[in-house]
């Protein structure tokens, strides 16, 4: 049936109400009048405040909460950036950043706030971390790893107080942090594959993020010490990428390691299905030990041996310390200790 003209609809037809400016015609006054006395603003006399709220309240009408934020300046929202300088081609359906985020977005949901998600590539957009922090649309920020951006979120930092990173702590920084102690995981993974009998240790990843270096500093400290040999077999953490990249490393270096370090968890499943194909036994032949234990690693076959950092625990810290610092409070960074997971790999 077509709409019929307003003069020409039936007087008992209901009338819809679902924004201010109908509410607003319905009312006889402006929408910013209706705005100001569903706020409760003085500025509207008595009797047209109570007009307004009945109407509202007739037609079950309420202020867009979002709308109502602004005028506060409150956005309910959280910012979560994912820098990905040292590796562009990584994606935020990693593994790893999937749990991290699934865990965040149940702390800060429960806690009333809905959360913004940006990927970005710095080398691509300079001010990516002023342009998102002066945004208006966050009240607060997340920034999960730090790639190879630590100037530019410690400059940030200088004149932003809500924000919380996860990543590595440096003595000395100025952004508050939340992470693990990578340099003890790094020591843990070493003495474990050291302990099953490697001789020759690889690390496979990447030291330009701060993360992956302080994990492969800590198993140098190890080698170096009991005398055992430890190089580097830098791979990317695209999935398709880092699997290319594990065969070419195994056919170059015709396996002159029994160890293997893996910088990631997914890295560690990555080489395993390599192994796998070229018929090297683990553990007896190659051990292999990840980082993260994330809940694939033990679905594997044989189960990943690796070391576990607390995802759950980091993100409610994440969340508690954010907040405390959107209050005002100058909070102290947070160093969660590693565990190793001992399984069947080494």
């Amino acid at each position: 049936m077509p709409k019929l003209p307003e003069d020409e609809r039936s007087a008992d037809q209901p009338v819809r109400v679902r924004t201010i400016t109908d509410l607003a015609k319905l009312a006889g006054v402006s929408p910013g009048t209706v705005s100001r006395a569903l706020a409760g603003k003085s500025l509207v006399n008595a009797k047209t405040r109570e007009k307004i709220e009945t109407l509202a309240r007739d037609h079950d009408f309420r202020l867009n909460q979002m709308a109502s934020r602004f005028r506060r300046q409150k956005t309910g929202v959280i910012g979560v950036v994912i820098p990905l300088g040292h590796d562009r081609r990584q994606q935020i359906s990693d593994t790893f950043f999937m749990t991290l985020l699934g865990y965040l977005a149940d702390e800060l949901t429960d806690r009333g706030y809905d959360l913004m998600l940006r990927r970005v590539i710095p080398d691509k957009d300079e001010d990516w971390l002023d342009r998102f922090i002066g945004s208006g649309m966050v009240e607060g920020t997340i920034v999960i790893g730090q790639s190879d951006q630590f100037e530019r979120i410690e400059d940030a930092a200088d004149g932003y107080q809500p924000m919380v990173v996860w990543g590595n702590h440096q003595e000395g920084q100025r952004h508050c942090v939340v992470g693990t102690d990578n340099r003890l995981g790094g020591k843990l993974a070493a003495e474990r594959l050291i302990a099953a009998g490697a001789k020759n240790i690889a690390f496979l990843g990447s030291t330009e993020p701060i993360e992956f270096a302080a994990r492969f500093a800590g198993a140098k400290a190890v080698a170096e010490r009991m005398g055992v040999s430890i190089g580097v077999l830098p791979t990317h953490l695209n999935p398709d990428r880092a699997a290319d990249e594990i065969a070419e490393h195994f056919a170059r270096q015709d396996h002159a390691f029994d160890g293997i370090f893996a910088a990631t968890d997914l890295l560690a499943v990555t080489c395993l299905k390599e192994l796998q194909r070229l018929n090297i036994p683990v553990p007896e032949s190659m051990k292999l030990v990840g980082f993260d234990d994330l809940p694939i690693a033990s679905q594997t076959q044989p189960a990943l041996t690796t070391v576990k950092q607390d995802i759950a625990a980091g993100a409610r810290c994440l969340a508690e310390l954010l907040l405390r610092r959107m209050e005002g409070e100058n909070t102290e960074s947070l160093i969660l200790p590693p565990k190793l997971v001992a399984r069947q790999t080494a």
